[in-house]
């Protein structure tokens, strides 16, 4: 069957992210988190960013307070409130390549995601954007998502699965839902299709014009230009 990239978003929690390591652990999986900075600024926050870090995951950058997309947020200072606030408390804990994963606001994807601020921002830092292509919303239906995932892993042949470790009820059928996938064939990989990928190592990719709020219709090659 397929290839998925696990990631899960918004933590971590101190209740459920244990559980999420531990299931993956008994399965002998690996997957990214990409963190909210207002979860890590915490003594329990950075503790399980260094098991996250430790049991062989990768951490990634998912924003501060993840209240507003970036592209549609006012403030002048946001990169700086959001990206490397975040980032900061980031490494601290972790090193190697820069990932960032934009909020969609419900898994959609859109010019709302980057300001361009922030696309300068990932590209100075070298970084990777981390989009997603599977989605089953478990957040909306604890019961109901793994079902809705594994239609979706079944549909396409490499997936980038989106899921929360905050949400007890939800990833109370995380163990399960790992056992049925890899019984239905797939392959859990840490490599991502080049369809999410609008930025790679702070270098543009197809796609990237749709994931950027514009200022106006010359800012795209003014962004991108070299300097």
């Amino acid at each position: 069957m397929g290839r998925v990239h696990l990631s899960f978003d918004n933590g971590p929690h101190p209740e459920v992210t244990p559980r999420v390591l531990d299931a993956l652990r008994r399965r002998g999986l690996s997957a990214t988190f990409f963190v909210l900075g207002r979860n890590l600024d915490t003594p329990w926050g950075m503790e399980l960013a260094r098991r996250i870090r430790d049991e062989g995951h990768r951490l990634g950058n998912h924003s501060y307070s993840h209240a507003v997309p970036l592209g549609d947020d006012p403030r002048p200072d946001a990169v700086a409130q959001e990206l490397e606030r975040t980032q900061d408390l980031l490494d601290r804990v972790a090193s190697g390549p820069l990932w960032f994963r934009p909020f969609g606001g419900g898994g959609v994807l859109g010019p709302h995601l980057l300001s361009e601020d922030s696309l300068r921002w990932l590209m100075a830092r070298q970084a990777t954007c981390v989009l997603w292509n599977a989605v089953p919303e478990d957040w909306l239906d604890a019961e109901g998502w793994a079902a809705r995932a594994l239609d979706q892993l079944d549909a396409q042949g490499h997936s980038v699965l989106v899921l929360h470790d905050v949400l007890p009820e939800a990833m109370a059928h995380l163990d399960a839902f790992l056992g049925a996938m890899l019984d239905r064939g797939h392959r859990v990989t840490d490599a991502l299709p080049a369809d999410c990928l609008p930025v790679v190592q702070g270098q543009a990719r197809p796609g990237l014009e749709g994931c950027v709020r514009w200022r106006g219709p010359d800012m795209l090659e003014a962004v991108l230009s070299p300097r």
